[in-house]
């Protein structure tokens, strides 16, 4: 029994000895963590308008209970997020100092200057994005350093001269956007299976320019090979001893930091995210953030008194003019229906709500807005392109490419709003005509009048149904319960319609099929015959193992029973070329034994569903209990 304790006593002294250990390789010579100072030197490049890094303390033992900042078990800082936060200043070299960083997510702020090429020092980075800035200069070649690197977004940027050659070495990498800045020069020939360099007027100036998508067919093979040298071997034996010289000599420091971090720790454990739900919020004051007010008149005079020549869009609760205001900014000004209604009252706030907490590049941004007595408008950047709609009628055809980056653009919107937004958020209207195009042709998802706040304590509610006829999911259109994967389901149809070019409930006419589309997919797909339901204006310019791809990711989409649907995130990472494979074969073992069970298939309960002749007719909007 002696025996045992002793055993005991030495294993815990071990255990002791080596968390002192590594509690001490992160200090400084200064005896401050080096993960702080760097974080610290990041901050203080920065100017931060909403105050989102204010308790970042440069006397803090660790940052792993800071905002934005997440830490691995160990307490090593591994990802620092901080995306849609108005950010101004510069990034510092700093960065390259946190050694132990996988994720880097700063898109979406006004940070400028150079790209820093300590990044390339960051070993262990597999995600890094800061589109959406005012970044200059060349891109660092040092970007190349980092080997497992698998997602690279430097798009919307000002970036300048050419791109580094070495950038087409990174065989692990497969995304890369580089669209939208100032490079030139030849584009090299990327291992990644997505990129894009559309936007850049010296190398794809109308995105018609060959080379300017990925257009790779299979995913890549990884080397995993990390055997480390014998001089690294011995230099980690000399750091081993210096560690054991420390340990032994501050062994009380060591005890004092241990109950400071269990204190942080106990801390972050308990800091808990809340959700809130719209019908809790009635009697709260709107928080409109720094959105503009515009007056009545201002708004009126901008779309020359709300002319039916300035009508560029109509939906279940308004109509949507363009407007050019007094300083020449041209707008899309909602105009909501019933204004001075409750229902119209209730719109408004859910949708500026909405607006002013969802920020994310592929998420239509509120301007302004204007409340009367009797009006409700809301005020939106301009989208010159239209809606994805729109544009598939439009000539000249949206190319394969773009209706590939059109489905991820999208996917990542959603994705925001059900999984990174606080509070989550249920879009209920996903088709075509709620999908807008930037400049740059980049998919913006809009309309948030539909908006519904996920609750916490609930994964659905049971409301009023409201959306478009075959776009809404058969758990939603039969009992009025709505989750993500209503959304999800949504997603699915709009895969369909950018393949086809054709509305959900047009699909399928030209075969003399009935107007809902999953049972003819679904045939169409296991003859392997694809081709018949692509967009003729593609003219078979178009990667068929791409096409079968994203039909399979819309199929799953589209299951009958939600919880079958992938989650958003999920449905990101198989567009990008990640678990795709895994996933549809899980899909058709389930549909097997479904099938052994004498159940029906998806599909023709879905169509059962939506059989009735009523529910057929085009755009149908519904709205009310069901």
């Amino acid at each position: 029994m002696k025996l045992l304790n002793m055993r005991q006593f030495f294993l815990g002294f071990i255990a002791f000895f080596f968390f002192c250990n590594s509690s001490f390789a992160l200090l400084t010579p200064d005896g401050v963590n080096y993960e702080v100072q760097a974080l610290m030197d990041i901050k203080d490049s920065l100017r931060d308008p909403h105050g989102v890094l204010d308790n970042w303390d440069r006397n803090a033992v660790d940052p792993c209970s800071w905002a934005m900042v997440s830490c691995s078990s160990e307490d090593r800082v591994v990802s620092l997020g901080i995306p849609s936060q108005g950010l101004y200043g510069t990034l510092s070299p700093s960065i390259g100092n946190l050694t132990n960083l996988q994720t880097v997510l700063l898109q979406n702020n006004n940070i400028s200057g150079h790209i820093p090429t300590e990044i390339g020092k960051l070993s262990k980075l597999q995600t890094l994005d800061i589109s959406d800035n005012h970044f200059r200069g060349r891109i660092p070649s040092s970007l190349s350093h980092l080997k497992i690197l698998h997602y690279l977004r430097l798009n919307n940027n000002s970036l300048s001269g050419e791109i580094p050659l070495s950038l087409a070495e990174m065989s692990q990498l497969t995304f890369l956007d580089l669209s939208c800045n100032n490079l030139s020069g030849p584009v090299p020939r990327f291992q990644a299976k997505t990129f894009s360099v559309v936007g850049n007027p010296q190398i794809c100036a109308t995105a018609s320019e060959k080379d300017c998508y990925g257009i790779a067919q299979l995913p890549l093979s990884f080397n995993v090979n990390n055997t480390a040298s014998p001089q690294a071997a011995q230099k980690s034996k000399g750091h081993a001893k210096l560690a054991l010289a420390l340990g032994s000599s501050l062994a009380s420091t060591c005890l004092l930091i241990c109950g400071f971090g269990f204190i942080l720790w106990w801390r972050y454990k308990h800091n808990r995210q809340m959700f809130f739900d719209v019908k809790d919020r009635h009697h709260e004051n709107v928080c409109l953030g720094n959105l503009k007010r515009f007056h009545f008149r201002e708004l009126q005079s901008a779309t020359n008194n709300f002319s039916t020549k300035n009508i560029i869009g109509k939906g279940g609760f308004g109509i949507v003019y363009k407007g050019h205001l007094s300083d020449g900014t041209i707008v899309a000004v909602k105009r909501l229906k019933d204004g001075n209604a409750i229902g119209g009252e209730i719109q408004f706030q859910t949708e500026v709500e909405m607006i002013s907490l969802a920020v994310h590049r592929n998420l239509l941004r509120l301007n302004g807005f204007c409340m009367t007595s009797t009006e409700r408008l809301l005020v939106y950047p301009y989208m010159s392109n239209g809606s994805v709609a729109s544009r598939l009628k439009a000539k000249p055809a949206l190319d394969w490419g773009t209706r590939k980056r059109i489905a991820l653009g999208a996917a990542r919107g959603l994705l925001y709003l059900h999984e990174q937004c606080d509070p989550k958020i249920i879009h209920r209207d996903v088709k075509a005509a709620n999908i807008l195009l930037d400049d740059c042709c980049e998919a913006i998802v809009g309309d948030f009048g539909l908006a519904k706040l996920l609750d916490h304590r609930d994964s659905h509610v049971t409301t009023a149904v409201r959306g478009t006829v075959g776009h809404i999911a058969p758990e939603y259109l039969s009992t009025g319960q709505s989750s993500e994967k209503t959304d999800v389901f949504g997603f699915g149809i709009l895969l369909l319609e950018l393949i086809t070019g054709q509305r959900a409930l047009d699909f399928g006419k030209a075969a003399n099929q009935k107007g809902v589309m999953l049972d003819w997919v679904k045939k169409i797909h296991q003859e392997k015959k694809l081709e018949i339901m692509v967009d003729k204006d593609l003219k078979n310019e178009y990667d068929r193992i791409e096409l079968d791809e994203i039909v399979q990711v819309a199929l799953l989409c589209t299951q009958f029973l939600p919880n079958q649907r992938p989650r958003m995130s999920e449905v990101v990472r198989m567009l990008e070329g990640d678990g795709l494979a895994e996933k549809w074969e899980a899909s058709q073992r389930a549909d097997s034994a479904r099938s052994r069970g004498n159940e029906f298939s998806s599909s023709e309960r879905y169509s059962d569903l939506t059989d009735d002749s009523s529910l057929l007719v085009q755009a149908m909007e519904l709205s009310g209990p069901r």
